[in-house]
């Protein structure tokens, strides 16, 4: 410690603790290195000097008066070295050497040399500062000093995100500050001129010291004074600057500032670390109880899942079975409750228990505590063990009520199984016979059941139809009867397996079961019986039957010959030719030739029947009703011949008619097709004409022009022929006529070729006026012209007017272009195909190619000339004004543009400022309007 007493016999000082950046030697790192050279030239500026002096006095003085003292005048209170030595230990909090006494020069500069060679152990380089010019009170060289020493000990230590010295303290500010409006600190300097960066950095720590809402950019002086006072107040910072000072300079001294700003750092990072230590034992204790928050839970989980486990599972060991099927299911549906309800959130809770007790394992471990060691019988292993042993009764369980359900099941399908097969026997034994059986004549319905049928004497009163159909359905009856057979030996043994099963109401399946046989032997004997008497009774009719046979056999066909007849009679017919109604003219005589036999087949057929009358009435046969093999009576026969008798005069009138109408129309299909095979070949003929027009193109454009134009007149004074055909279609739509065997021609089709020449003769003429605009926009000669023609026609092979991609090539290989089929070559060829064929058709038109040869031959304006022109017209600015395009263009010009042209939106812009090189590359394609 610096011996002050001789100097200063009042002063009494001890050891300090206190001090900023107290450390070992070595670097002081890039910053350090650059400040070495400080420019002592700007120190000789009076404002930056006052700025300086008082900054560098009130921070000595900040640590001096720790040791109880202080300086007025920083040249001189320095130059006998004591006071310098003590602000160096008191900033160090190490003991410097032993000061000499004396008050001679010599002891001066000694006690400065001291002071320095402990600024240089600490890794100061001092450059030009000496022992004497401090002694002397040179002031520039006394400020050099105290900076180098503000520097080592206040700021090379200031550590921000991997940045320190200078460049720390400046992200240190820049991240305190961010948040404030009108705030920028990008420098030591200017940036703090209006006061509001020192004002923001004791908000952001103090808030409750400063209203920072209330202070205004514009009033620097108040800003500075405000926070300068609060500092001083309440944090304990010296005032180092004056207001006025740092406003009315225009860049204030660097130095200065850092040293202030410094002081605000350093008083704030006291502050943060007694907060840290606050934040690290709450930390602390936070973990202490959420660890001892999550021992309570892990304690109240357990016990709870324990508990459940301990009820659960004697429920789940009892195997007392049910008499009912209905009793076991309802212990199959608790048991799935139990699994779908009951155990989820048991499993849930069991699972989030685990996970508790490792989170928590793993937390005591990561805080260096012990492991937690739960009460007896809770610990993990026994939960798993007790859920294990609920599982292993939840499985028995489980298959011991499905075997129990499926014995019932066994049980009450048999049963049922009895039941359904002995109701529908029950049912087929009481039903009538099928509904489809014939009633005999004369007689009632058959009585219900198969018992009462096979009793009932309905063959006495019938007829041999009746029997034949009697005994049909008694065989189907037979077949039923052995179908059956099954059924009731499945019943009998049904019967059976419930009685060995000993199912509680046997005793009704047993009587059940005891009268189905019984009934099922009496329809044996019943069916035997009625067979025999079905077939004795057959006999005594068949005589009778084969006359109504033969009369149906005949009858039949007969009747559907007039049936057909009549409607061919009646039916509607749609002919066309002349020929069709011939045809039908022709098969209508031949029909009428036809009925004189049809004639004698009626009276043949009629004989019959009466023949049948005649040995029924001899015999005394009553006969039931009609003929049983038809429903045609002689009646009806009668009947439907005097209607074909009517019919025939009614179709020999509309075939007459209908000849007559296809003769008219005959006649006007002659007229169309005699018009139309003339103008027909006139339009195609023509077309060709065209084709070899567009082809040989002999003469100047100019003529070839006015030749098509001829040619396109004599085309138009043939409209009065198609005209008249027009007239004749007319009239042959109105007849309804839909084809024309003179001709190959229709009217849609002589539309169309009329079409297509009016269209081909002017798609020609407007290619010769465009080859004529083309040549004289692009300078092209008449030889030119003539020569791409003939390269053009001389590989167009089909005269189609369009060449292929390989014709196309063969075409430029002969003017000229190296095309070949190589990569070069080719991808040439693709790029000239784009042009040619933007729309990728696979054919390059005469148009296209000519297009193609005067761009190749001829200049032509580009986009960047239209853009230079522009630039011209705006004197050489980015942009142009609408004033300016009505001055230097016509008006609709002008105004062309104006409405085209988007707003400018360089740096450079102006109100009303327009884009005139967006909208010239969108005049050559090249972007959009």
């Amino acid at each position: 410690m610096v011996d002050y007493h001789a100097a200063n016999q009042s002063y009494q000082y001890g050891p300090s603790s206190a001090g900023n950046g107290a450390g070992g030697g070595g670097s002081m790192g890039d910053y350090m290195a650059q400040e070495d050279d400080w420019d002592r030239d700007l120190l000789l500026d009076p404002a930056w000097e006052k700025q300086q002096r008082k900054t560098f006095t009130a921070w000595c003085n900040s640590h001096l008066r720790k040791a109880g003292t202080q300086i007025e005048n920083i040249d001189e209170d320095f130059r006998d070295g004591l006071k310098l030595m003590l602000l160096l230990e008191v900033i160090s909090g190490e003991r410097l050497p032993k000061p000499e006494r004396g008050k001679m020069r010599v002891h001066k500069i000694n006690n400065v040399n001291k002071a320095l060679d402990f600024i240089a152990s600490k890794g100061v380089k001092l450059v030009s500062i000496g022992a004497e010019e401090i002694v002397d009170g040179n002031a520039k060289m006394t400020l050099g000093m105290i900076w180098t020493i503000i520097l080592r000990f206040a700021i090379q230590d200031i550590s921000v995100e991997e940045t320190s010295a200078k460049e720390g303290l400046l992200l240190w500010c820049q991240r305190k500050t961010a948040p404030y409006k009108n705030v920028n600190v990008q420098n030591f300097h200017i940036s703090w001129k209006d006061g509001l960066a020192f004002n923001a950095l004791i908000h952001r720590h103090r808030p409750e010291l400063i209203e920072y809402d209330k202070l205004r950019k514009d009033d620097p002086v108040t800003n500075l004074n405000n926070a300068f006072e609060v500092a001083e107040k309440y944090l304990d910072i010296p005032k180092m600057l004056d207001a006025e000072d740092i406003v009315n300079t225009a860049r204030p001294d660097e130095k200065a500032i850092m040293t202030y700003v410094s002081s605000f750092y350093h008083a704030f990072s006291g502050a943060q670390k007694a907060e840290t230590a606050a934040n690290r034992i709450c930390k602390v204790l936070a973990v202490n109880q959420e660890n001892e928050h999550l021992m309570e839970d892990y304690e109240r989980l357990a016990s709870d899942l324990l508990e459940w486990i301990r009820r659960t599972i004697p429920w789940l060991e009892d195997r007392v079975p049910q008499k009912t099927i209905q009793e076991m299911q309802q212990k199959l549906e608790d048991f799935r409750d139990y699994r779908r309800v009951h155990k989820p959130p048991k499993v849930q809770e069991k699972c989030q228990l685990e996970i508790n007790f490792n989170t928590l394992q793993t937390k005591l471990r990561l805080s260096n505590r012990p492991a937690f060691m739960p009460s007896e019988g809770k610990m993990v292993s026994d939960i798993n063990n007790g859920w294990q042993h609920l599982e292993q009764a939840e499985k028995g369980y489980e298959e011991w009520l499905l075997n129990e359900i499926r014995r019932l099941e066994r049980l009450d399908h048999l049963a049922e199984k009895f039941r359904q097969k002995a109701s529908i026997h029950e049912a087929w034994t009481d039903g009538c016979w099928p509904t489809a059986a014939v009633l005999v004549s004369d007689s009632l319905p058959p009585p219900p059941g198969k018992e009462a049928m096979l009793k009932h004497r309905d063959y006495e009163t019938a007829t041999l139809s009746d029997i034949k159909a009697l005994i049909r359905k008694h065989e189907a009856f037979e077949s039923d009867l052995a179908a059956h057979q099954d059924r009731v030996e499945q019943i009998a043994a049904i019967a059976q397996e419930l009685n060995e099963l000993d199912y509680y109401d046997s005793h009704n399946v047993n009587t059940r079961c005891q009268k189905i046989c019984d009934q099922w032997d009496a329809l044996g004997s019943l069916t035997h019986s009625r067979r025999e008497a079905l077939e004795k009774t057959e006999k005594q009719l068949e005589t009778i039957d084969q006359l109504h046979l033969e009369y149906a056999k005949r009858a039949a066909p007969f009747n559907n010959w007039m049936e057909s007849a009549m409607e061919d009679l009646q039916d509607m017919f749609i002919v066309h030719t002349i020929e069709e109604i011939e045809g039908l003219i022709s098969a209508h005589d031949q029909f009428k030739s036809t009925l004189p036999d049809a004639d004698r087949e009626r009276e043949a057929i009629l004989a019959i029947h009466k023949e049948a009358q005649r040995i029924a009435e001899s015999n005394h046969i009553k006969l039931s009703g009609s003929n049983p093999y038809t429903t045609v009576t002689p009646q009806i026969i009668n009947s439907k011949w005097e209607k074909v008798q009517q019919l025939v005069p009614k179709r020999d009138h509309a075939l007459l008619e209908e000849q007559s109408k296809q003769q008219s129309n005959e006649h006007l299909r002659r007229q169309f097709s005699s018009q139309a095979n003339v103008v027909g070949p006139w339009i195609q003929n023509k077309m060709e004409e065209i084709g070899r027009i567009s082809i040989e193109m002999n003469g100047t454009l100019e003529d070839q022009l006015s030749h098509l134009k001829q040619y396109e007149r004599s085309i138009v004074d043939y409209k009065p022929n198609l005209d008249l055909l027009e007239q004749q279609h007319q009239l042959i739509q109105e007849a309804l006529i839909f084809d024309n065997k003179h001709t190959n021609y229709t009217m849609e089709h002589i539309r169309v070729g009329w079409e297509q020449l009016l269209t081909t003769i002017a798609r020609t003429i407007n290619e010769v006026e465009n080859q004529i605009l083309t040549r004289d926009a692009k300078g092209i000669s008449q030889e030119q012209m003539q020569e791409f023609r003939a390269s053009f026609n001389h590989f167009d092979k089909d005269h189609g007017g369009a060449l292929g991609p390989e014709e196309f090539k063969a075409c430029l290989i002969s003017l000229g272009y190296d095309v070949e089929n190589d990569r070069q070559g080719d991808a040439e060829f693709n790029r000239i195909m784009s042009v040619v064929d933007p729309n990728h058709s696979g054919l390059v038109t005469f148009q296209a190619f000519i297009d193609f040869m005067s761009r190749e031959t001829t200049d032509t304006d580009t986009a960047d000339q239209v853009i230079a022109s522009f630039k011209v017209l705006a004197g050489d600015k980015n942009f142009i004004t609408a004033e300016e395009l009505r001055r230097e263009l016509p008006p609709d010009q002008a105004e062309y543009c104006i409405a085209r042209m988007a707003p400018y939106q360089g740096p450079d812009a102006v109100p009303g400022a327009l884009d005139y090189k967006s909208f010239s590359t969108a005049l050559y394609g090249e972007s959009d309007l």
